[in-house]
C-alpha cells in the first residue's frame, strides 16, 4: 500500500480540521476498508466539515443530501420523468450517484428512505424502476446523526447500522484545540483553500493493496472468538454478525496499511473492536436500563479473550 498517498490525504484534512487525528485515520481507514462510516455526536463539532474534506481530499465527487421528514427515496436514488419532446423517459440521478455522500442528519428521515440507502451501501448499485445501475467507484457514505434530539428523528434500525463498518464520536476539543479552531476560522474558510491530493483511481488502487495485507490463521481465530463472545454475553441479546467479523478484519487490514506494515497486528483488531462492533450489539432490556453500555460489554469481551501469541 503506497503509504504516502494516505499520508497526503491526512495531512491535507488535518488543514481543516483541528485535531482529532484518530478520528481522521479512522475515517480513511473507512474507506480503505470499502464500507461507510456513521458520525455520530453533538451538534457544532464538525462532522460535516470533516467529510467535506475528505470528499474533496480524494478529488471524487461528492454529494450532500440533507435528509429530512420529508424525503422520498427518489430524491436519494434518482428516479425517470417523462420527456415530452422526445415520448421517452429520462433518467434523472440522485445524489447517491457520487463517490462520497455526505448522508446528513440520516436519522432525520423515515425508515423508508432511510431503507433506500440499504441497495447502494452493500451492493453498490441503486435499482430504478427496474432497473438496476452500477455507482461510482469508489463509493463511500458517511452519514452523521445528532444522538441528543430526540424530537423528529427515527432510529437507525439494526439492517441499516449494521451496513456501517465504524460508528465515530467526535468529542469536544481541548482549550489549546478550541483557540486554534477561532484563529483558523476568524478570516477564512480551510474548507475553500485545499485542494484534492490524490484520484479515485489511486483510492480504488489503495483498496485492492489493503485487501492483500496479510491476516494469519491465528489473528482470524481471535476475530472469530471476539465476534462469538459477544453472543454468548450474559448482557447481550444480539451480537456481531459474520459481516460484522468481516468488517473487523477489513478494518485491521486498512488500519495496519495505513502504519506502513503488510501484516495485521492483534494490536489492530483491539483497538477497532468497538468503533466496529459497538452499533452492532444489541443489549438486553434490563441492562440498558441499569446504564450498562455496548463499549463496556466489548471491554469485558476484549479482557476475556485470550490474544494469540506471534508466531515464531
Amino acid at each position: 500500500m503506497d503509504i504516502e498517498i494516505c499520508k497526503r490525504v491526512l495531512t491535507n484534512m488535518s488543514r481543516v480540521v483541528v485535531g482529532k487525528p484518530e478520528s481522521l485515520e479512522r475515517l480513511l481507514v473507512g474507506l480503505l476498508a470499502e464500507g461507510h462510516v456513521l458520525l455520530e455526536d453533538v451538534p457544532g463539532l464538525g462532522k460535516t466539515l470533516i467529510a467535506k474534506a475528505l470528499a474533496k481530499s480524494i478529488g471524487g465527487s461528492c454529494k450532500r443530501v440533507q435528509f429530512t421528514p420529508d424525503l422520498l427515496p427518489s430524491d436519494v436514488t434518482g428516479y425517470n420523468i417523462y420527456n415530452q419532446q422526445t415520448g421517452q423517459f429520462q433518467l434523472q440521478s440522485g445524489p447517491v450517484m457520487a463517490h462520497v455522500l455526505l448522508a446528513d442528519e440520516i436519522n432525520r428521515t423515515i425508515p423508508r428512505t432511510q431503507a433506500s440507502l440499504l441497495e447502494a451501501m452493500e451492493e453498490r448499485q441503486v435499482t430504478i424502476d427496474g432497473r438496476t445501475l452500477p455507482l461510482p467507484a469508489p463509493f463511500f457514505v458517511i452519514a452523521t446523526q445528532n444522538p441528543i434530539e430526540l424530537e423528529g428523528t427515527f432510529p437507525l434500525p439494526e439492517a441499516q447500522l449494521d451496513r456501517f463498518l465504524l460508528k465515530l464520536e467526535l468529542g469536544y476539543p481541548d482549550r489549546s484545540e478550541e483557540i486554534a479552531i477561532l484563529a483558523r476560522f476568524q478570516s477564512a474558510d480551510p474548507l475553500a483553500e485545499i485542494d484534492s491530493v490524490t484520484s479515485p483511481e489511486q483510492v480504488l488502487a489503495l483498496q485492492l493493496a489493503r485487501r492483500l495485507i496479510h491476516v494469519s490463521d491465528a489473528l482470524r481465530q481471535y476475530i472469530a472468538d471476539l465476534v462469538r463472545a459477544t453472543r454468548s454475553h450474559p448482557a447481550v441479546r444480539f451480537g456481531a454478525s459474520p459481516r460484522g467479523a468481516i468488517a473487523l478484519m477489513r478494518a485491521g487490514q486498512a488500519l495496519a496499511g495505513l502504519r506502513g506494515r503488510d501484516y495485521v497486528l492483534p494490536d489492530d483488531i483491539k483497538e477497532l473492536a468497538r468503533p466496529v462492533l459497538s452499533h452492532r450489539l444489541i443489549l438486553q432490556d434490563a441492562e440498558r436500563m441499569r446504564g450498562l453500555s455496548a463499549d463496556r460489554v466489548l471491554s469485558q469481551v476484549l479482557e476475556a479473550t485470550p490474544v494469540p501469541l506471534p508466531s515464531r
